[in-house]
């Protein structure tokens, strides 16, 4: 794992790779997590987010890019064995993938994809960059919340950032 994280490069990331079409957001943001942090992870996790772009399946229902974040937080903060619903590693992503939702939430009013894109056309420039947006803003939050949780040595790159 990298001990020096430039959160503005995993938002840029995270944007260019959605811009460019080369992946949908919760593809996007696992990627530029993953490349920035650790290439080491297996890049199957970039097919494990392919399921969730335009709310998950097509079905507009929960924001992609959030759904992608989390998956993220899982990966650092979850747990691998099967334990008690009071078992550390699952009250801790628990409470981490709740903050990203809530931070979402609050900034956007709701998750899901229907409401967030209502009356604009899919194939729109303003649908691309709103959804740009959105990928960007949750790269970086997440990124900053693996960060924070992580590792202290960290901090002072994220605040160099700010």
């Amino acid at each position: 794992m990298k001990t020096e994280i430039d959160i503005q490069k995993v938002r840029v990331d995270a944007e260019e790779l959605f811009k460019t079409g080369q992946f949908y957001c919760s593809e996007a943001i696992v990627s530029a997590i993953r490349s920035n942090f650790d290439p080491k992870m297996p890049e199957e996790m970039i097919a494990m987010a392919s399921g969730f772009p335009v709310g998950i399946g097509k079905s507009k229902c929960v924001c992609g890019a959030v759904s992608g974040g989390v998956m993220m937080i899982g990966y650092f903060f979850g747990r691998t064995r099967g334990s008690s619903p009071t078992d550390e590693k699952s009250v801790k992503t628990l409470k981490l993938a709740a903050e990203l939702h809530d931070w979402f939430k609050e900034r956007n009013k709701v998750l899901c994809c229907r409401i967030l894109t209502q009356g604009m056309d899919m194939a729109s420039g303003e649908h691309k960059k709103q959804c740009v947006r959105f990928t960007g803003e949750i790269a970086e939050t997440t990124a900053r919340i693996i960060v924070r949780e992580l590792d202290e040595r960290f901090i002072q790159k994220v605040e160099e950032t700010q």
